[in-house]
């Protein structure tokens, strides 16, 4: 595989910080320009980050002396680049236009933001789930007018554990989805020195999120129909999201109802040996295992599963039969990792294999 120059955009945040922190011993991904905000421009990005640096390993030495650029100068930037990174943290009209300059500038674009995963020809990506939604980019590039540019999304945190559970039964015909998540911090953006009200306490209430949560699954289980993705009519979602004290990691209790209903040890075998395209390309980030059960009754716990497989794969336990739904569970995936920059590295590395990044 070729080496790819790349570009953080957003770096000073915690997930920007992130994507460095996965991008300092890359096989093909090597940093070559950090953006933010204008309030960084021109700083080091060491004095930019200054203590706000929120990872558990060091800065690496090869970005501390590397100079911010200002991420609305999208040729300073795209010219560094064979393609970027986006964490920024603007209004959702100003990602989306700032996404698509980039794309227009013939820089490609991976997102951790949400402003286009509703875009009907930007394609929304678990990279084990729907990697076939990939070839909507050429659709998108004729609307763009472009040649390289493209933005390809991740999707949301919060279904990023639950969905890829349920992902290998809907051959079964899932038909109804209860899942509530218990979401880390690190999801916000804090640690507890920057939102010490979150020690001991809970939020029952996170903006926005019930929707995306009951709704990018049916995009990422939808199908390509001319130059757009169309959404899966089923299944019928509802979630609640709760804020909860944890550094990392989203948990989902989650409640499912089949039109067939299979066994117990079916779905444990399932979720066994289910492998997508990233395990079948051995691409570096790809956990070899993406789904881990458990057969101990207090399974997942935060401390030891959300580091599976590097903080990639999905921990899920306390399978049962439910009297309500079908079945009931519990999973749990690192949000910022696996969810977040993680799943944006892996989906670069499924960009980079399949020659769209060329």
């Amino acid at each position: 595989m070729k080496e790819f120059h790349v570009g953080v955009v957003g770096a000073t945040g915690m997930v920007g910080q992130r994507f460095i922190q996965l991008l300092e011993n890359h096989p093909w991904f090597h940093i070559s320009v950090l953006a933010a905000s204008s309030r960084s421009a021109g700083k080091t990005y060491a004095e930019a980050v200054g203590s706000r640096w929120a990872m558990d390993t060091p800065m690496p030495e090869t970005v501390k002396d590397m100079v911010v650029l200002d991420a609305a100068d999208v040729q300073a930037v795209a010219s560094r680049a064979d393609f970027v990174f986006c964490a920024v943290d603007m209004k959702k009209e100003e990602i989306k236009a700032l996404e698509e300059t980039y794309a227009k500038a013939e820089c490609p674009v991976i997102s951790n933001n949400s402003a286009n995963r509703w875009t009907p020809d930007v394609p929304m990506v678990i990279p084990e789930l729907n990697a076939d939604h990939l070839k909507i980019i050429e659709s998108q590039r004729k609307r763009l007018g472009t040649k390289r540019g493209f933005i390809a999304v991740k999707s949301n945190c919060s279904i990023q554990s639950y969905v890829p559970a349920l992902a290998p039964l809907m051959d079964f015909g899932v038909k109804r989805v209860l899942a509530c998540t218990y979401q880390a911090i690190s999801g916000a953006g804090k640690t507890f020195e920057t939102w010490p009200e979150m020690v001991d306490n809970l939020n029952p209430y996170i903006g926005g999120e019930e929707e995306k949560s009951e709704q990018e699954p049916l995009k990422v289980w939808g199908h390509i129909e001319g130059d757009r993705i169309v959404n899966a009519d089923s299944p019928a979602i509802t979630t609640q999201c709760l804020r909860v004290p944890v550094s990392n990691g989203h948990t989902a209790a989650v409640f499912v109802s089949f039109e067939r209903k299979p066994t117990i040890e079916q779905m444990k075998e399932r979720w066994a040996s289910f492998a997508g395209e990233p395990q079948k390309l051995g691409l570096p980030l790809a956990p070899k295992q993406f789904l881990h059960y458990f057969e101990e009754s207090d399974r997942p716990q935060a401390k030891l599963d959300r580091m599976l497989e590097k903080g990639m794969a999905v921990s899920i336990g306390r399978l049962r039969e439910d009297t309500q739904y079908d079945y009931k569970f519990v999973c749990l995936s690192h949000n910022t990792l696996r969810g977040a920059a993680g799943g944006g590295v892996l989906l670069a590395e499924l960009l980079a294999a399949k020659g769209y990044l060329d």
